[in-house]
């Protein structure tokens, strides 16, 4: 096991890997409530979404272990469920078949992509100012999504958003901000494993709060339901009801897959800088460890999870509470996705952890990934704009990916308009104009 995952020279250990996968599991944990919830609204089983979503997750993430080392856990993407019942289903009236044809293409080119180091050219494209800032950018997101989660702030307090009372109206919001207290008591007197043991802690707390609630006649175990097997559609990519070609059709059916290719695509790497930033998980040119691995992971992971029956599977950013709690290594991966297929049977138990005692993980680690902004240099506009404009629009815009894309083009015009164009690798212009042009066809849509 130190051969394989190379413990010693990351600088961890045997416990804290484990400690630090479990930690990661318990901040995602929600995705198996969330996802089957989101993707049901399609008219798929919710059973069998549920089934899908921590078989994928489980796959992905090992894949993710044994293939690139480190400790980045996987699972259906938040947004992309949204966009995929809501937006794709619901709004173009497209079968929920058809959509998952669409993630399964999109992950099979993603698998092309990432052989021939496509993807990979375009993490290391990116400047390392913009890297430090997609590392405090996510931490802020994944904070506010924290803050949400416990009910912390609220868009009904009569500003945009805003901090909720802290009283028993809002019982969520109180456990949260007691367990987010005892979190930074224990991380400031070091004790090992702080924030898992804050996660245990607060869903004992919220017990009498009447947060975590034991169900009558709960039993610990259950048994999954069979997923959507390679429930697909190809017809439906270009053919109309009545089976007449359409480019109409096809049309649609390109924008529903070019959604999910540029979203995934960076919301992925965003969520690799972070990590690789905060557990100092890089070369020593500075760029992501074993990146090209790591996104044929999340490639891979993508094209099981259509095969299963679930939207596109992507590197989680709660993957930085496993980091911040010591992981360093895919050993605290091969943990965590062996709680996702644990969850298969234990789901009763793990649905007892309420997002009031995950939601004070995430705050915290939105502080310890707030440390890289001191390395942007701010005191130079070319760099420090764009990295403000990253940092602010992930929180937001609530949207990984958005914020990349402006801070690459904001990166763009800031070091034409300096006159350090030379400064700019190809790459970057090509994504560059890239992203011009998604936000003109946005805007003539």
């Amino acid at each position: 096991m130190e051969k394989f995952f190379k413990l010693q020279e990351r600088g961890t250990t045997f416990s804290k890997e484990i400690i630090g996968g479990i930690t990661t599991f318990l901040a995602m944990a929600y995705i198996l409530a969330v996802n089957p919830s989101i993707l049901s609204a399609s008219g798929m089983s919710w059973g069998a979404v549920f089934t899908a979503t921590a078989i994928s997750a489980a796959l992905a993430t090992f894949v993710m272990a044994f293939l690139a080392n480190l400790p980045v856990a996987l699972a259906p993407g938040l947004g992309l469920n949204a966009f995929f019942a809501y937006s794709v289903v619901l709004g173009m009236g497209c079968s929920w078949q058809l959509a998952l044809t669409a993630v399964f293409i999109e992950g099979i080119l993603f698998v092309l992509l990432s052989l021939c180091g496509v993807r990979e050219a375009i993490v290391n494209s990116i400047p390392e100012g913009l890297k430090k800032a997609v590392a405090v950018g996510i931490g802020l997101f994944i904070t506010i999504i924290g803050l949400a989660n416990a009910g912390i702030v609220s868009t009904e307090t009569g500003t945009l958003i805003g901090f909720v009372n802290f009283n028993m109206k809002n019982p969520a919001a109180l456990v949260a901000i007691i367990g987010l207290i005892i979190t930074i008591i224990l991380y400031v007197l070091k004790v090992p494993g702080s924030i898992l043991i804050g996660i245990a802690l607060t869903t004992i707390i919220a017990i009498p709060f009447g947060v975590t609630s034991i169900p009558e006649g709960w039993k610990p175990f259950s048994i999954p339901d069979k997923p959507h097997l390679f429930a697909f559609d190809f017809k439906g990519i270009c053919m109309t009801p009545a089976g007449k070609f359409s480019f109409a059709v096809l049309g649609q059916f390109f924008v529903i897959f070019i959604t999910f290719l540029f979203t995934d695509l960076f919301d992925t790497i965003g969520t690799l800088l972070g990590v690789a930033e905060q557990g100092n998980l890089k070369t020593e040119k500075g760029e992501v460890l074993n990146c090209k691995e790591a996104l044929m992971a999340d490639a891979v992971g993508t094209v099981a999870g259509a095969c299963l029956g679930t939207s596109t599977v992507t590197s989680f950013v709660e993957s930085s509470s496993g980091v911040a709690a010591g992981a360093r290594t895919g050993l605290a991966s091969v943990v965590t996705g062996i709680l996702f297929l644990l969850a298969l049977f234990l789901t009763p138990i793990f649905s007892l952890i309420p997002s009031a005692a995950t939601a004070p993980a995430l705050i915290f680690v939105g502080y310890l990934m707030m440390k890289s902004v001191v390395a942007i240099k701010f005191d130079d506009p070319t760099e420090g704009i764009p990295a403000f404009i990253t940092i602010m629009t992930m929180p937001f815009a609530y949207s990984i990916s958005k914020g990349i894309m402006l801070g690459i083009i904001s990166y763009v015009i800031c070091k034409v308009a300096g006159k350090k164009a030379k400064e700019i690798p190809v790459v970057t212009w090509v994504l560059a104009a890239i992203f011009v042009a998604d936000l003109i066809f946005e805007a003539c849509k």
